[in-house]
């Protein structure tokens, strides 16, 4: 299982790549091997307000629907729009061309809330 070291990550699978107030956000690649072939992500509107913990987003696959759920509260301020016509970005490279959204983040102190990768992965190896 492929766990960044330079990302966090929160128990609903998702992660984050910091980049001063912002954060791109995705899914892991743990959640998308669960999930199958993704067909559809439904992208947050830019300018959405989000709240921690909250869905913002959706990924359809062949084999359910699965809520993403805002690993930060803030403000989203770009999506990745390629993912309209190539959902499958999320299965092929989660952690690169398949994110879902960058997020201006209201509280950088939430991300001391979020897992590093050897608490993740302790958290997908049960």
């Amino acid at each position: 299982m492929n766990v960044p070291e330079d990302l966090r990550y929160s128990s609903d699978h998702e992660w984050v790549r910091v980049d001063g107030q912002r954060v791109v956000v995705g899914i892991t690649d743990y959640a998308q091997k669960e999930l199958g072939g993704v067909v559809f992500v439904g992208l947050p509107d830019v300018g959405a307000v989000v709240a921690s913990g909250a869905t913002f987003s959706e990924v359809e696959s062949t084999k359910s629907v699965s809520d993403i759920f805002a690993p930060l509260a803030g403000t989203v301020v770009e999506v990745n729009d390629a993912l309209e016509d190539n959902p499958e970005l999320v299965n092929d490279d989660p952690y690169g061309d398949g994110w879902i959204c960058v997020i201006e983040v209201a509280d950088t102190t939430e991300l001391d809330a979020l897992l590093d990768a050897a608490a993740y992965t302790a958290l997908i190896e049960g």
